[in-house]
């Protein structure tokens, strides 16, 4: 049996100190600590590859919390599965007592309430996420009807639009040149048309 710690933080500005402390009050060595520096919204990382080659049967894996593992719940689920059931690996999320597989002598309970805990998680932060994306839709709705505009601010419309405007729209020259003239990208120069004609 040998103990692995797995750490990840979303970008490189970002620092794992606080997760490789909880490592080394674990005593796991430096060498079986896995850090990888980018998103959790897949399982597509270099360290974490890494740990999946290294583990054997009996092996623990140390993570400070679910999320440090990953942020898609289902994906999450899904490598749960492979560690505990295919590779027969232990996981411990120390954050989450209710999430550790070594908890032997409770047998089947044990692990089903792992399972069961991991579902609810899952259930919850997907639910989290469709009322986040509703919120957005709502808030971006209201504010249209606001008349407030989002995005980027609208570039001022060059003086020497309504000149060129009036060659584009008698086919003189095209919507490309006509964004090159004014410096600008064609989507700009098509935004710029809209406006006008509104």
């Amino acid at each position: 049996m040998k103990k692995y710690g797995y750490i990840r933080v979303s970008s490189k500005d970002q620092k794992e100190d606080r997760q490789l402390l909880a490592m080394e009050e674990l005593k796991i060595m430096k060498k079986d600590i896995f850090i990888d520096k980018q998103t959790g919204k897949n399982f597509n990382r270099p360290a974490y590859k890494k740990l999946m080659r290294t583990i054997r049967e009996g092996d623990i894996i140390f993570v400070l919390s679910i999320d440090r593992l990953g942020r898609n719940y289902e994906e999450i689920l899904q490598q749960w599965r492979i560690i505990t059931k295919d590779k027969k690996v232990d996981i411990v999320v120390l954050d989450m007592p209710l999430l550790d597989t070594r908890e032997k002598e409770k047998g089947l309970t044990g692990i089903f309430i792992s399972d069961l805990v991991l579902q609810i998680l899952s259930y919850v932060a997907e639910t989290e996420r469709n009322n986040i994306k509703k919120r957005q839709a709502e808030g971006i709705a209201a504010a249209r009807i606001k008349g407030i505009h989002l995005g980027r601010p609208r570039k001022d419309i060059n003086p020497d639009f309504k000149r060129i405007y009036t060659l584009w729209k008698k086919r003189i020259i095209s919507g490309r040149q006509a964004a090159k003239e004014l410096n600008i990208s064609p989507s700009t120069f098509y935004n710029w048309v809209e406006r006008e004609i509104i």
